[in-house]
């Protein structure tokens, strides 16, 4: 029986080499073995069911605002990606922008395209261009397919267990449970929260140039996280053992790595508007 699992470890690192790809921008190599066009139908389903058990704020100067950042902000992810000769990543989106009634300060998006902002970050994003920060965030993570590329992380996880399984079949029970004891507090550490913090940074860095481009200053970045790092009251997490970037870390790459590229964008925009 132990023998059976082996061709489904050779079978997940073959579809490993296969799925390669590169995010736009960015140009980092990911690795995703779910076909996208799946991931968004299930990503619908849960979708619709938040929508239908929370509230929807259809109407107001904020529902407005909202509705009008995500459609400038679509439209330049939109020419950038045709701009980088990949718009092969717009097939899966139809983009929906949905302002909720909740006082946690958050937003998120989900494969294909829909995104959800809370009402509670409103008073932290304070302007329209405080909101490009967050919304350019939460499109460079549909674009760059962060959730396809996390599931795949957590299969090969999975692989790797199946792996040390058939490799430690005859050695001592004590033995077994170490070796999994180490692999899954290893992939935990070593590989999905550090990705986790690779996919906020390029998500910052992403967002930062599809702000830029819809004509929004992207140098609110900084000031946006510093809001928010005082909202939060600092950090009380360990960096290595968070899903996020500290909001310093996060605060010094926008300030240092992201914004000069971002402000070429944006001088760009505002150049061809005089």
């Amino acid at each position: 029986m132990k023998k059976l699992l082996t061709p489904f470890v050779l079978l997940t690192l073959v579809g490993l080499m296969q799925s390669c790809s590169k995010v736009p921008l960015t140009g980092r190599r990911q690795v995703k073995l779910l076909p996208e066009t799946e991931l968004v139908q299930m990503s619908l389903a849960a979708y619709n069911d938040f929508l239908q058990e929370n509230q929807v704020v259809e109407k107001g100067s904020d529902a407005e605002m909202v509705d009008r950042v995500g459609r400038k902000l679509a439209q330049s992810v939109t020419e950038i990606l045709r701009q980088e000769g990949m718009e092969e990543r717009l097939a899966t989106l139809k983009w929906e922008f949905n302002l909720v009634e909740d006082k946690l300060a958050n937003a998120w998006a989900m494969p294909g395209g829909k995104v959800v902002i809370y009402t509670g970050i409103l008073p932290i994003t304070k302007t329209e261009t405080g909101l490009a920060v967050v919304m350019g965030h939460e499109l460079a993570h549909a674009i760059a397919q962060h959730g396809n590329e996390r599931m795949s992380q957590g299969l090969l996880a999975e692989a790797g267990m199946v792996a040390v399984d058939i490799g430690t079949y005859n050695k001592s029970e004590e033995m077994r449970q170490s070796l999994f004891l180490a692999l899954g507090l290893g992939s935990q550490l070593g590989v999905i929260l550090p990705f986790s913090r690779k996919h906020e940074s390029e998500a910052d860095e992403m967002g930062l140039i599809f702000m830029a481009h819809a004509g929004y200053d992207p140098s609110e970045a900084v000031q946006f996280w510093t809001r928010m790092n005082a909202g939060a009251g600092g950090s009380s997490v360990p960096e290595f053992l968070s899903t996020h970037p500290s909001h310093e870390t996060r605060i010094e790459d926008i300030r240092t790595k992201y914004l000069p590229v971002a402000m070429t964008y944006y001088q760009s925009v505002k150049s061809k508007q005089k």
